[in-house]
């Protein structure tokens, strides 16, 4: 039987982003890419990404985590998972610490990660800086301008979507800004493709962009490992950053996008603010029969 059979798990969400959050804490339990997947096909426990607390590594840091995505790959980092992390980690009865205040700091495979609350239900996470050469994002080729690299998708003289701007924000992010509306853009065909192009050696996040003013940004993604999700916030800040390195806005937007908004804030000292709201859907706990698939073995 799996080690995560009756094991507790809070189901949020940020701006729409679906989060499952899980306290391995105490414990030397690892989710398996199967088990990840499986809990993924659990109706009650759908997420975009599954959020995995463990114990602290690295002194002055509260604990660090583990982020998979639907098909069990894991993700370097997620901002709105990481408001939902904040959040169980200070309010609910059952994880939270006593000695714990409103900021954390987080260990995650892209780095350190702050987090800070600012409403009752609203937290501010310092994304850190964003890797902009083309070795860290990473491309399968020198690029030296990331700002906009050789990659398209439909008729060489014509193309639907070119030009991409590329950062890293933890993961790997491809981001195309058009004149329309991104919603006209079948995102769900193309994602998929660009998102296992040659290019990209790890797989990229693919967003779709409009520049609505000075600062607002209107998103779509279609996110690595995940597919098309309501909300990505490291789609939000790869948006920003690549908009202002364009001079398209200045160094902050509100970024919209289909579950919610996001504010974003790249500062002078390079660190990449997220700012956004999370929910709490429901609690439960998995049974054991979810885990008797042969993929989670």
């Amino acid at each position: 039987m799996s080690e995560l059979a009756h094991r507790r798990f809070l189901k949020m969400h940020g701006a729409g982003n679906q989060i499952v959050v899980l306290d391995l804490r105490g414990t030397q339990t690892q989710v398996t890419a199967g088990e990840a997947r499986a809990i993924a096909a659990y109706p009650r426990a759908q997420f975009d990404q599954l959020m995995v607390i463990h114990d602290a590594r690295t002194p002055g840091t509260d604990a660090s985590l583990r982020i998979y995505n639907t098909d069990g790959s894991e993700a370097g980092a997620c901002g709105n998972g990481t408001r939902c992390v904040a959040y169980a980690m200070l309010d609910d009865p059952a994880m939270a610490r006593p000695a714990e205040s409103g900021r954390l700091l987080l260990e995650t495979r892209g780095g350190l990660v702050g987090v800070k609350r600012v409403a009752e239900r609203s937290f501010t996470v310092d994304m850190g800086r964003p890797k902009l050469a083309w070795a860290e994002i990473p491309l399968a080729e020198p690029f030296q301008d990331t700002r906009r690299i050789e990659l398209q998708i439909g008729p060489t003289d014509d193309p639907v979507l070119h030009s991409p701007g590329v950062v890293n924000m933890g993961n790997p992010h491809a981001v195309f800004f058009v004149d329309r509306d991104p919603d006209i853009y079948d995102l769900a065909r193309m994602g998929p493709m660009l998102e296992n192009h040659p290019i990209f050696p790890d797989r990229a996040n693919i967003s779709v962009a409009q520049v609505l003013g000075p600062d607002r940004i209107k998103l779509r993604v279609w996110e690595r490992g995940a597919g098309l999700t309501l909300a990505c916030g490291t789609a939000a800040c790869a948006t920003v950053v690549a908009a202002s390195r364009l001079r398209m806005i200045g160094r902050g937007a509100t970024v919209s996008l289909p579950g919610g908004d996001l504010v974003i804030e790249w500062r002078a000292d390079d660190h990449v603010l997220m700012t956004g709201p999370v929910a709490l859907e429901w609690d439960g706990s998995f049974p054991p029969e979810i885990f008797s698939a042969e993929d989670a073995a």
